[in-house]
């Protein structure tokens, strides 16, 4: 048998796997799961994630999460099927493959109108995914993102490496947790930056890897957006402007600017363990969040602009 016949027969227990004819294992991105590429005889393109049984009931939420923006006008990995296989040792999800390029490979080769029209797309996304509401029993917003911050400052000062600029990060949340009083909550994609996003051979935007599918104040969703910056401040302007159809709040940049020095924190003790490439790339980037704040002496980043000429 060869290598694809050898992985495909060891999913002989998932619906349909006797019609697929080439399995690819995808060696990228940081979740646990397994993913594979997958076309069928008759040309269909699959996208197969595999986690431990131990998963189950988180994968079943996420594969039911992702039905919720099944209607929705977003190229996006759709739920096909959802089960148990390998003998009851896995849990699988079966989505719709979406064809084309990394974004972060894509967007530096393009212009820079190019890019700012392709981060409003990401804007006007969102802003879709965030209709559907999170649960009528969620603790409050304040009260949830309140203890995350106790929990990251402490995290932060008892881990072994520390960043000039940090104590100006601290005391800007602590002066500014008042923004998180009575903050609506809604479904987040969760990791949504141009790592998980996709451009099409037509140049067409999609997002994919929804693993990370949390409910909270969606405006936190832009705490990831320092990945969009680095490869491409275009991107970045337009995904804040297209989420917000041109008229950005003042509140956004204020709050924006609480969950981007939160995550900057909490990303040392976080790369640590992956060593010391991980955390280099992490201080240099806290770094650059401090250039773009001024020391967090104002709130608007300077890679901002209001629109794109």
């Amino acid at each position: 048998m060869k290598g694809d016949e050898i992985l495909i027969a060891s999913f002989n227990d998932i619906p349909g796997s006797n019609n697929w004819s080439i399995a690819k294992p995808i060696n990228k991105g940081w979740s646990d799961d397994k993913k594979y590429y997958i076309k069928t005889v008759d040309g269909k393109e699959l996208l197969l994630r595999v986690s431990d049984i131990t998963q189950y009931e988180n994968k079943k939420k996420e594969f039911e999460s992702l039905k919720l923006l099944i209607n929705m006008d977003i190229l996006m990995s759709r739920p096909i099927d959802f089960g148990i296989c390998n003998n009851g040792q896995f849990v699988y999800s079966l989505l719709t493959w979406i064809n084309g390029e990394d974004a972060e490979v894509i967007l530096p080769k393009l212009d820079n109108k190019e890019q700012y029209n392709l981060g409003t797309k990401a804007g006007v996304f969102l802003k879709q995914i965030h209709r559907t509401p999170a649960p009528q029993n969620q603790p409050s917003w304040a009260e949830r993102f309140n203890g995350k911050i106790n929990k990251k400052i402490a995290n932060y000062k008892a881990c072994s490496i520390h960043f000039h600029g940090a104590d100006r990060i601290i005391e800007y949340i602590e002066h500014n947790r008042s923004l998180l009083l009575n903050r609506p909550q809604s479904f987040q994609h969760g990791d949504y930056h141009v790592g998980n996003m996709i451009i099409t051979p037509e140049g067409e935007l999609g997002i994919v890897d929804f693993n990370r599918m949390d409910y909270g104040d969606p405006w936190e969703e832009f705490n990831r957006i320092t990945f969009c910056v680095s490869t491409s401040p275009a991107f970045a302007s337009g995904y804040i402007n297209g989420y917000f159809d041109n008229k950005v709040p003042d509140l956004f940049f204020r709050l924006m600017a609480l969950y981007i020095g939160i995550n900057q924190l909490s990303s040392i003790p976080w790369a640590i363990p992956f060593g010391e490439e991980e955390v280099n790339i992490m201080l240099k980037q806290s770094q650059s969040v401090l250039k773009w704040y001024d020391d967090f002496k104002t709130y608007i980043p300077n890679w901002y602009v209001t629109n794109h000429d």
